[in-house]
């Protein structure tokens, strides 16, 4: 998945993060991300705490966490797959820094709250590469790329504002 002209993401070394993560599968996408939070602790938060609201997604960090496991891997594969669902269009509806706490509040829970990595899951070379190069990215880049990676899932039926360049038309007044 190529990065949009709005991307947060510019070095080449985040791009090829980013690149590798694109090319999972989904599953291996959730694995990731909770190696990710496993990896990196309480350092992977948002980058602007502020700006980040957990009361704006009930469903996510509320009705959620009363699903049954199944329940909750089947959301989170709707979220990371874009699908148009209830849950993975209150994702969608939500900024980059609430989306991100959206990931952080399930995976402190994963185990506890949140359905658990199998005991014998076996992540595939890909995501260990993946995760050896988000190590070695700045903390600003890696908050930058966990950014966008959020900021892909969910569905959401907002289209962006054509340009002018897009439309060869002038606004008028």
């Amino acid at each position: 998945m190529p990065l949009d002209n709005d991307s947060q993401i510019f070095s080449e070394e985040t791009q090829s993060v980013f690149e590798s993560y694109s090319a999972l599968d989904t599953d291996a996408k959730l694995a990731f991300l909770y190696y990710v939070y496993e990896k990196m602790g309480q350092s992977v938060t948002p980058a602007a705490p502020a700006a980040a609201d957990p009361e704006l997604a009930p469903l996510l960090l509320g009705n959620f966490f009363e699903l049954s496991g199944e329940n909750q891997l089947a959301i989170m594969r709707e979220v990371v797959d874009s699908k148009d669902t209830e849950y993975s269009q209150a994702y969608g509806a939500l900024a980059p820094n609430n989306q991100l706490v959206v990931w952080y509040a399930w995976a402190q829970g994963m185990g506890k709250t949140v359905i658990d990595m199998p005991g014998n899951y076996q992540p595939e070379k890909t995501i260990a590469t993946a995760l050896s190069q988000i190590e070695k990215l700045e903390f600003q880049e890696q908050i930058s790329l966990l950014r966008e990676i959020a900021n892909t899932m969910g569905h959401t039926n907002i289209k962006p504002i054509p340009t002018q360049a897009e439309t060869g038309k002038t606004s008028s007044l």
